[in-house]
């Protein structure tokens, strides 16, 4: 079916207000939704998040009456079960709109398609599939949970040009540039956990945060299986976001105490693994997790399915050094036909660095 400039820019605007929700709406949807009666936009809405009503409650508020015989914009698929608000599908029959054109199918078992067949049996009339893989993109995060049963993990990295994260000495301040970090520093806000190891705190002390004080903050997990952890440091301060240290269990009772009493929370495992890890943050409700970490941590998230996504900044910058750590450890890889190789890849230039996005299939 082709699609008019008119219905992509629609979706568009869909996808541009259900970003107004970045980072606040998990384990729901980013959803946005526009009404459009005579080439005019009549309402407007989308999902700010768990409990609230759905975008598309929120456009045929700004709508009223004019609703009916309009046509409705919807970046995912109308639900038709109730949850914990009603059906919006059953919101748009009621409303009389004459026609759903909808970006994404929902991959909810719960929905999958039920949503568009309840409307078409009502005698709207539904399209589907304007900038699907915007949509999906949109909600890769939803997807996977909803799919994979778990948080989509994106490996992020900033390396110089022969492939360092860091100096000799171990000085990694600062790789990338400054508009590299500012795209991090939004990447955050959008996900809901970023996650370190020991190592990284005890060497770069992070805040972990978005940066900005309209944005929200990702739950700071840091890895430690020794919990040999420095008595101060940034992401002890839980006025400004919240921490999650998970560590083995019995290490070091005392400093498990002493992090509890600082409003950190402290997450005991029998095995310390990030599959564990992503597990439990699925348990919590989360879409996407951001791995922050150093090789050795990384390399043991990608062995073990832990991440699906790769976000690499190249910055134009060339240090050497033979003991310069490189942003992924031993894969136990000795073949170049056995690299993992990543697909959907894209290229961007953010300031100086060159950012390479792709995807393992795992």
């Amino acid at each position: 079916m082709k699609f008019t400039e008119f219905d992509r820019e629609m979706m568009h605007r869909c996808i541009e207000l259900a970003k107004k929700a970045w980072g606040k709406t998990a384990p729901n949807p980013l959803v946005g939704a526009v009404i459009v009666k005579d080439g005019e936009i009549i309402g407007e809405g989308f999902h700010p998040g768990v409990g609230q009503p759905h975008a598309e409650v929120f456009a045929l508020r700004a709508a009223g009456s004019r609703a009916r015989g309009a046509t409705i914009y919807v970046s995912l698929e109308p639900c038709n079960h109730f949850g914990r608000t009603p059906p919006c599908a059953a919101a748009l029959v009621a409303a009389g709109v004459a026609k759903v054109v909808v970006g994404m199918v929902d991959p909810n078992p719960l929905v999958a398609g039920g949503g568009i067949a309840t409307l078409e049996q009502a005698g709207i009339e539904v399209i589907v599939g304007v900038e699907t893989a915007a949509c999906e993109e949109l909600n890769e995060g939803f997807v996977q949970r909803i799919v994979h049963h778990r948080p989509l993990g994106i490996l992020k990295y900033a390396m110089t040009l022969d492939g360092k994260i860091a100096t000799d000495s171990g000085h990694s301040t600062w790789v990338s540039g400054e508009s590299s970090r500012h795209y991090v520093h939004h990447l955050r806000a959008g996900c809901d956990a970023v996650i370190i190891g020991g190592n990284t705190l005890r060497r770069d002390n992070p805040y972990l945060t978005s940066h900005d004080p309209g944005a929200p903050n990702p739950l700071r997990v840091v890895m430690t299986r020794k919990l040999d952890v420095p008595v101060e440091a940034i992401l002890w301060d839980t006025s400004v976001a919240p921490t999650l240290v998970v560590t083995k269990d019995g290490a070091q009772p005392d400093r498990v105490a002493c992090l509890r009493d600082r409003g950190v929370e402290v997450l005991e495992l029998e095995t310390l693994s990030p599959q564990l890890v992503m597990q439990h943050l699925y348990d919590r409700g989360f879409l996407s997790v951001l791995w922050e970490c150093g090789g050795t941590l990384a390399a043991s998230a990608i062995a073990t399915g832990a991440i699906q996504k790769v976000l690499a900044f190249i910055a134009p910058k060339i240090v050497g050094g033979s003991s310069a750590p490189s942003p992924v450890g031993d894969l136990s890889i000795q073949s170049m036909s056995a690299a993992l190789v990543l697909e959907r890849v894209s290229y961007q230039q953010i300031g100086t660095d060159i950012l390479v996005q792709g995807y393992i299939n795992n």
